[in-house]
């Protein structure tokens, strides 16, 4: 569907707003029409005619949206969906069956997580999480009836960043696909096929999206795993929405400018709380003390838009903290122009009791912030102040 992760490539940023269609013509339409059918004219039988159905992902619009995403990642074909958690399961359905096997990471998102634990065992398959950091961890992990590997980077919400070329090396050992949700990093920051991952998914709700209006998935990678995809995902039916496709769309034309934006302002935003009372840890892969600060900067185009904080005053100093923004908001997502707060005790680690989320490293004073695009001195004020408030609290 478009050129591969070796192939001559423009720049993200013009990709992200003319996709690779070069032949619109003088007359056609600037911007990608809003294709809001559900059905095609089709149906006589013809050999080799595709009948284009909304649900089967095949609407013009969709179509487009698949060809521009697997041109960013530099992947052979996309799948978009309704949802990144659609994207995933639909995924890890196509790869496996009953009797499979796969390995993951420890760190994962946390449904992610819970649909490893309680839903793929509903259907015969199990799940080895393991610590994701050396080759040995994936090698001693995997089983005669594995059949996938899966990562995430970087990972939600303790911004952990685990090398994929030491699992991509194993993958390719096994003659196994490697999976990566990489969300937080977007296709700007970590072209992930670049670096051995077989399928790259994203929630496009977040960076891909990046105006907190809509909600969608994708995957990409070989054209045969994702037409298997393809073929799972008519079934079950999450197909993206052609309005979704088309905000969607819209957003990616903006995506490398925000993610320098939002790379910049976060970098600022953490070397600041460093500085600040109350605060006993800030989490950044761009600062010098967190601990893959080196894979970072050797796989990442920018450290992302994702800060954590621990405060001092644990889970009492964080509630005051979160209560007191004034700009930034306290809300469960990510990834958006606007700067977004959340507690993962509260939200994607909630299900978890308290000692399994303090294992993971998630204490009850961790703040995950997602750093918008507002200017870096109004972001300080606020939070300058939120600190004061959470002190009060102790």
């Amino acid at each position: 569907m478009s050129e591969g992760h070796g192939s001559p490539r423009q720049g993200q940023g013009t990709t992200g707003i003319h996709g690779t269609d070069r032949g619109r013509g003088r007359k056609g339409p600037v911007v990608q029409p809003l294709m809001m059918s559900s059905t095609f004219f089709g149906g006589r039988g013809e050999s080799g005619d595709e009948l284009l159905y909304t649900r089967y992902g095949n609407n013009p619009g969709q179509l487009a949206l698949a060809e521009k995403i697997a041109a960013l990642e530099g992947a052979e074909d996309s799948l978009p969906m309704a949802s990144g958690m659609g994207a995933m399961s639909m995924t890890l359905l196509a790869l496996t069956e009953a009797g499979s096997h796969v390995v993951a990471s420890r760190h994962l998102y946390g449904a992610t997580r819970t649909f490893l634990e309680r839903e793929l065992p509903r259907r015969g398959v199990s799940t080895t999480f393991i610590e994701p950091d050396g080759a040995e961890a994936w090698r001693s992990a995997i089983r005669p009836e594995t059949r996938v590997l899966l990562l995430e980077v970087p990972t939600n919400p303790l911004l952990r960043v685990f090398d994929p070329r030491v699992a991509a090396g194993v993958a390719r050992e096994r003659n196994l696909p490697l999976v990566a949700d990489v969300t937080f990093a977007s296709p700007v920051n970590l072209r992930s096929l670049d670096h051995g991952v077989t399928l790259a998914i994203h929630s496009a709700t977040k960076y891909l999206g990046g105006h907190s209006d809509l909600i969608a998935g994708v995957v990409s990678g070989p054209s045969d795993l994702i037409a298997s995809i393809r073929g799972v995902m008519k079934l079950y039916g999450p197909s993206i929405d052609p309005h979704a496709a088309w905000l969607l769309d819209r957003g990616i034309k903006t995506l490398e400018v925000r993610m320098e934006r939002h790379n910049r302002n976060a970098l600022a935003l953490a070397e600041w709380f460093r500085e600040q009372a109350g605060v006993s840890e800030v989490i950044y892969p761009g600062l010098p003390s967190h601990p893959d600060h080196v894979v970072a900067r050797e796989i990442l185009r920018g450290f992302g838009g994702m800060l954590g904080v621990v405060l001092e005053g644990g889970g009492v100093g964080a509630d005051g903290f979160c209560e007191a923004l004034e700009l930034a908001l306290l809300a469960p997502s990510l990834g958006g122009v606007e700067t977004l707060v959340s507690q993962p005790r509260h939200t994607s680690h909630m299900h978890l009791p308290r000692e399994e989320r303090e294992a993971l490293g998630i204490r009850d004073g961790f703040v995950r912030i997602s750093v918008g695009l507002e200017n870096i001195d109004d972001l300080a004020a606020d939070f300058g102040q939120a600190l004061e408030a959470a002190r009060a609290t102790r």
